[in-house]
Order: structure tokens, then C-alpha cells, then sequence
């Protein structure tokens, strides 16, 4: 099976594809404040994938020493939605709100067609 980090760079990489592909909406369709909400979403959504597997790393080391876990990070990824979200409200004339919340859910719905065609390919 993949490492999460092997998993992790994959997903970025493509998703350096979908927001180039949302620039170029951005700046050539007459829907900018979409595209914008979903570059804003996209970019807190990386993030909140990067929050994710720093923190799985950390809980993978933790158990294999047998230490104590204290969270995955859960918290600071909604605190991310959150600060996503605020930005889109607070620029509501720049920003779809919207688009700011399916945005966030990119990289997790990439993740699981990833998941599924790697299972796919090996079973």
C-alpha cells in the first residue's frame, strides 16, 4: 500500500492542475467570484489534507513508541473551514460562498476517487 506522504504529494500535484484550471476560469469567464471561492476553498483544503497527514505521521509514531496521541488535529482543520468560509462572507462581492464550501471538499473527494481506482487497479 502507498505511504500517506506518497498519497499526500499525488493528490497535491493534481490539485495544482484543478487550481490552475480555476485561474484560468477566474480570469477568463464571467463568473470570477465562483472560481474565486473556489480557489480560496481549494487552497484551505490543502492545507486542511497537509493538517492531516502531519498529524497521522505524528499518531503513527506515537503508537509505534507507545506514547500518548493527543488529537488529529481536528480542531485547527475546522478552525481552517471556518477562517475559509469568514473570508468568503467578508468579501461576499468577490467571493462565492458556495463555491468557497465545495472548494474545501476537493481535496477529500479526490482523495477517495484516488482510493477507489487504486483498488480498482490492485484487486
Amino acid at each position: 500500500m502507498d505511504g500517506l506522504r506518497e498519497i499526500y504529494n499525488r493528490l497535491k500535484r493534481l490539485m495544482y492542475f484543478i487550481l490552475a484550471a480555476f485561474v484560468i476560469g477566474w480570469g477568463f469567464t464571467p463568473y470570477p467570484e465562483v472560481f474565486a471561492g473556489l480557489i480560496i476553498g481549494s487552497l484551505f483544503g490543502i492545507y486542511n489534507m497537509w493538517i492531516l497527514v502531519r498529524r497521522m505521521e505524528k499518531f503513527d509514531r506515537a503508537v509505534t513508541e507507545g506514547s500518548r496521541v493527543r488529537s488529529l488535529g481536528t480542531a485547527l482543520r475546522f478552525a481552517s473551514g471556518v477562517a475559509a468560509v469568514a473570508m468568503a462572507i467578508l468579501f461576499a462581492e468577490h467571493i462565492h460562498l458556495i463555491s468557497t464550501v465545495i472548494g474545501l471538499m476537493i481535496p477529500y473527494g479526490l482523495l477517495l476517487v484516488e482510493r477507489i481506482v487504486h483498488h480498482m487497479k490492485h484487486h
